[in-house]
Protein backbone atom coordinates (compact mmCIF):
# COMPACT_ATOMS: atom_id res chain seq x y z
CA UNK A 1 0.00 0.00 0.00
CA UNK A 2 1.34 3.41 -0.85
CA UNK A 3 1.28 5.96 1.93
CA UNK A 4 2.20 9.60 1.74
CA UNK A 5 3.32 11.77 4.63
CA UNK A 6 3.75 15.45 3.88
CA UNK A 7 7.08 16.82 5.01
CA UNK A 8 7.90 20.14 3.41
CA UNK A 9 6.20 19.02 0.18
CA UNK A 10 7.95 15.64 0.21
CA UNK A 11 6.43 12.26 0.83
CA UNK A 12 7.31 8.72 1.78
CA UNK A 13 6.16 5.94 -0.54
CA UNK A 14 5.48 2.36 0.53
CA UNK A 15 4.59 -0.27 -2.05
CA UNK A 16 3.46 -3.86 -1.63
CA UNK A 17 4.81 -6.48 -4.07
CA UNK A 18 2.51 -9.41 -4.80
CA UNK A 19 3.81 -12.68 -6.23
CA UNK A 20 2.25 -15.54 -8.17
CA UNK A 21 3.84 -18.64 -9.60
CA UNK A 22 2.92 -19.77 -13.10
CA UNK A 23 2.33 -23.44 -14.02
CA UNK A 24 5.62 -23.42 -15.94
CA UNK A 25 7.54 -22.38 -12.81
CA UNK A 26 8.09 -18.69 -13.64
CA UNK A 27 7.31 -16.07 -11.03
CA UNK A 28 5.21 -12.94 -11.58
CA UNK A 29 5.78 -9.92 -9.36
CA UNK A 30 3.29 -7.05 -9.41
CA UNK A 31 2.80 -3.74 -7.62
CA UNK A 32 -0.97 -3.11 -7.73
CA UNK A 33 -0.64 0.59 -6.79
CA UNK A 34 1.31 1.19 -10.00
CA UNK A 35 -0.81 0.03 -12.97
CA UNK A 36 1.18 -1.97 -15.48
CA UNK A 37 4.12 -2.61 -13.14
CA UNK A 38 4.41 -6.38 -13.48
CA UNK A 39 7.45 -8.52 -14.29
CA UNK A 40 8.35 -12.17 -14.79
CA UNK A 41 11.39 -13.92 -13.41
CA UNK A 42 12.83 -17.42 -13.43
CA UNK A 43 13.03 -17.12 -9.63
CA UNK A 44 11.03 -15.14 -7.09
CA UNK A 45 14.08 -12.98 -6.36
CA UNK A 46 14.61 -12.24 -10.05
CA UNK A 47 10.97 -11.19 -10.38
CA UNK A 48 11.34 -8.97 -7.27
CA UNK A 49 14.43 -7.22 -8.65
CA UNK A 50 12.81 -6.68 -12.05
CA UNK A 51 9.56 -5.27 -10.66
CA UNK A 52 11.39 -2.94 -8.26
CA UNK A 53 13.53 -1.58 -11.11
CA UNK A 54 10.45 -1.00 -13.27
CA UNK A 55 8.60 0.63 -10.36
CA UNK A 56 11.48 3.04 -9.78
CA UNK A 57 11.41 4.05 -13.46
CA UNK A 58 7.64 4.67 -13.30
CA UNK A 59 7.94 6.62 -10.03
CA UNK A 60 10.76 8.74 -11.44
CA UNK A 61 8.66 9.65 -14.48
CA UNK A 62 5.67 10.51 -12.26
CA UNK A 63 7.86 12.69 -10.04
CA UNK A 64 9.30 14.44 -13.08
CA UNK A 65 5.85 15.11 -14.57
CA UNK A 66 4.39 16.38 -11.28
CA UNK A 67 7.58 18.18 -10.17
CA UNK A 68 7.53 16.41 -6.80
CA UNK A 69 10.08 14.63 -4.66
CA UNK A 70 10.09 11.92 -2.01
CA UNK A 71 11.97 11.28 1.19
CA UNK A 72 11.79 7.47 0.94
CA UNK A 73 10.60 4.64 -1.30
CA UNK A 74 10.10 1.25 0.34
CA UNK A 75 9.02 -2.12 -1.04
CA UNK A 76 7.49 -4.95 1.00
CA UNK A 77 6.46 -8.42 -0.09
CA UNK A 78 3.02 -9.89 0.38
Amino acid sequence: MMSAEASEGKQEMDFQIEFERENDGRWIAEIPELPGVMCYGATKEEARVQVQALALQVIAEQMKEKNTSTTAIRFASA
